[in-house]
């Protein structure tokens, strides 16, 4: 048979998504359950913006032959490369390789989570051109090949403290987040953070006690839904990550949440972007989530976006889009942001 007589050969098209998330409650070392201290970190979740990929097998071509569109997403590539790998062994059919492209709306450096989330999104993509769905922990463990640490994005949404750098929970502190409003900013003029070239500080024995006792809080705040204490709590491991960040605006950012009845600040402890939070059950919310506006605006600090842990920003800030017993409050409804000066 002549080479132009071949038959064509096959190709699958898989697609995956993964979400973003604004920084950090908390973040530092903490002891897992056989009493072995591991890095982790509690993150903030935030619907809106994603990672999509899109990923098409070439079956007979070479596993490493993968072409990725934007070339600059080299972990990407390398999470397409070790998903290929494993979802070949688990169906049985051969490695190969493939064209992945990757899009979205996360900013890069922010401490957004961007590149997990394109990983995550690759990992499900190749995946799914298999016809497979990995389980959340087998994603976490090529996640953590592809980058060396990742974001706990392609978990359910539930608080958890997890360990970024060997891809596992460490607590499941509950089924969710007390409801917050938050106000969304960028610090440092929004420059990437190259967590990289920050230098490196290992934790003591006073840092550990430290660390541990804000876990003990953040499990009460969840567990009684006290948005108060959650702020605390996530002001004080902020305060802790500016010992690295040295972020200029940070104490004029904590005099204004004080200032506006906030609860606390939260800021991405590998980034510039950072957040006022408001228990959603405040009075005078919306002159409140105003007020922070102005103030940011006054000191030099562009807002982003605003966002809620439980339902949309729009009913705080134009009142109740509906009356009675139907507001959504639960960690699985559908949750829209409404858009200030874009990310």
């Amino acid at each position: 048979m002549t080479p132009a007589a071949r038959p064509a050969v096959p190709v699958s098209t898989g697609t995956g998504y993964a979400p973003c998330h604004h920084g950090e409650i908390l973040q530092g070392v903490f002891l897992d359950a056989e009493g072995r201290r591991c890095a982790g970190l509690v993150t903030l979740p935030m619907a809106g913006p994603g990672s999509g990929a899109e990923f098409v097998r070439r079956p007979g071509t070479a596993p490493g032959a993968i072409t990725v569109i934007p070339a600059g997403r080299t972990k990407a590539a390398q999470a397409a490369a070790l998903a290929v790998a494993e979802c070949a062994e688990r169906s049985g059919l051969p490695s190969c390789g493939g064209e992945l492209s990757v899009s979205g709306e996360i900013p890069v450096g922010l401490g957004m989570g961007s590149s997990t989330s394109d990983v995550i999104a690759t990992v499900r993509a190749v995946a799914d051109s298999y016809g497979l769905r990995l389980a959340p922990e087998t994603v976490a463990r090529l996640a953590v090949r592809a980058e060396l640490a990742c974001d706990p994005l392609m978990l359910d949404g539930r608080p958890v403290l997890f360990a970024q750098r060997e891809g596992r929970v460490l607590e499941i502190l509950g089924p969710a987040l007390p409801p917050l409003v938050v106000v969304g900013c960028t610090l440092g003029g929004g420059a990437p953070v190259d967590t990289l070239a920050l230098p490196v500080r290992e934790a003591d024995d006073a840092d550990l006690r430290d660390f541990e006792r804000l876990r003990t809080l953040l499990r009460r705040a969840v567990a009684t839904g006290d948005a108060r204490l959650l702020g605390e709590v996530a002001t004080a491991s902020a305060r802790r990550g500016q010992q690295l960040l040295s972020h200029p605006e940070f104490d004029a950012l904590t005099v204004i949440a004080r200032r506006v009845g906030a609860v606390g600040v939260q800021i991405a402890h590998s980034g510039a972007v950072a957040g006022v939070l408001f228990d959603a059950a405040a009075p005078g919310l919306r002159h409140r989530v105003r007020s922070c506006l102005r103030a940011l605006d006054a000191h030099g600090i562009p807002a982003t976006r605003a966002f809620t842990t439980f339902t949309t920003i729009k009913e705080i800030l134009n009142g109740p889009a509906h009356r009675g017993g139907d507001r959504p409050a639960g960690p699985d409804t559908a949750r829209r942001t409404a858009r200030l000066p874009a990310l």
